[in-house]
């Protein structure tokens, strides 16, 4: 038999926030094995929205978002590409009181992590944005927020990844893992690899790893719904959001506009859209953006990602097994964060530590283990 291959850091699940991993790590000079089982960036990062929005994060979650914002600054030094990475603002809508309350109070808290969300309602607001349904009655603008295109950023990654001098192991699924108290040995067919550290990745699929050291979290797969329009009249100036949840938009250069809004169906391995939520969740939208009560619909689509409890991700260091960390269970709002957590992994890989909090995000909110060990169970 051929003696294993080995990286001084292997990772599980080439989307956003493996490759993102990938590349820090190979720019501080590791060997890096990123292990793909389909084609990096093709699940939840590659076909989710692609909103790019600090505003709505809840308070635990804003170190690591202002973060992760400072990196999409530099996609084009970082991959090559801008990603189509739009600066265009992000307004979260209220239509309620009660909502413009919340989102006051929001602001509160995040102005004191350097955000300045800018409060509009009133006949403000409405001159501001006649192009806005009755149904909102003001709203609150991030203007340092945006979008881009998933489909453009996520596989850059994974290339600048390789370029730096990561190996890029697409259509390879690890199909045993395990520690042997001093590496990670690491198997996928015929192929055998060893690692130093490991860092679990896999999104939806990453239960499937934390399994093999005996700690699993309350995972569960949730299939976002989303469609997009023919091209319209540009008039959508920001990515929207709404207070509550439900609906959220944005419009394109070329004219599309790309709306989401409640959940798929599927079976946990693949998402499908939903007709039915998809007609239910246009009407909404229809009564927020009238310009789009004509527009046709020209695709639909779902994906797969993994929702917590709490909604809160995990980051960060395994309970049972040394140097195996893990990320994951972004619950459909990982975009933005990925790109930071991809620099706090690597930081937590050379350094040791990382100045960015992780207390919120450990596994052991979900897990309890009295001693930890050495071995996979």
């Amino acid at each position: 038999m051929n003696k294993p291959v080995h990286y001084d850091v292997a990772i599980a699940g080439g989307g956003l926030v493996g490759a993102s991993s990938a590349l820090a790590l190979a720019k501080s000079g590791l060997r890096v094995g990123l292990f793909e089982r389909r084609f990096c960036g093709a699940q939840a990062s590659g076909v989710n929205y692609g909103g790019v929005r600090c505003q709505g994060r809840p308070v635990e979650q804003m170190p690591l978002a202002m973060r992760a914002r400072r990196v999409w600054d530099r996609l084009p030094e970082l991959i090559g590409i801008d990603g189509e990475f739009v600066v265009s603002g992000h307004l979260r809508l209220a239509r309620s009181e009660a909502d413009l309350a919340a989102l006051e109070s929001w602001a509160q808290m995040a102005r004191q992590h350097g955000l300045d969300p800018q409060l509009i309602s009133g006949e403000t607001f409405r001159r501001r944005y006649p192009w806005l349904g009755a149904a909102a009655i003001g709203g609150s603008l991030c203007a340092s927020d945006g979008h881009a295109n998933p489909r453009l950023v996520s596989p850059a990654f994974a290339r600048a990844a390789r370029a730096a001098g990561a190996e890029v192991r697409e259509q390879t699924e690890l199909t045993d893992i395990r520690h042997d108290g001093t590496r990670f040995h690491l198997s996928a067919g015929d192929l055998r690899f060893t690692a130093d550290w490991l860092i679990n990745s896999a999104g939806a699929w990453a239960n499937k790893v934390a399994a093999s050291f005996g700690e699993t979290v309350p995972l569960k797969p949730i299939y976002p719904n989303m469609w997009v329009t023919e091209p319209l009249p540009l008039f959508i100036t920001h990515n929207l959001g709404v207070y509550g949840g439900g609906i959220y938009a944005r419009q394109v250069a070329r004219g599309n506009c790309v709306v989401g809004g409640g959940r798929g169906h599927g079976d946990g391995e693949y998402g499908q859209p939903s007709t039915e939520t998809t007609r239910a969740v246009m009407r909404d939208a229809c009564a927020l953006l009238p310009a789009l009560r004509d527009a046709l619909l020209i695709r639909t689509w779902s994906g797969v990602e993994g929702e917590t409890p709490d909604s809160n991700p995990i980051i960060g260091a395994s309970r049972t097994v040394p140097r195996l960390l893990h990320a994951f269970g972004f619950s459909g709002g990982g975009f933005l964060l990925a790109p930071g957590v991809g620099e706090v992994l690597a930081d937590l890989v050379v350094h040791g530590s990382t100045a960015t909090p992780l207390e919120a995000f450990s596994i052991e909110r979900f897990t309890s283990v009295p001693t930890p060990s050495l071995h996979a169970l």
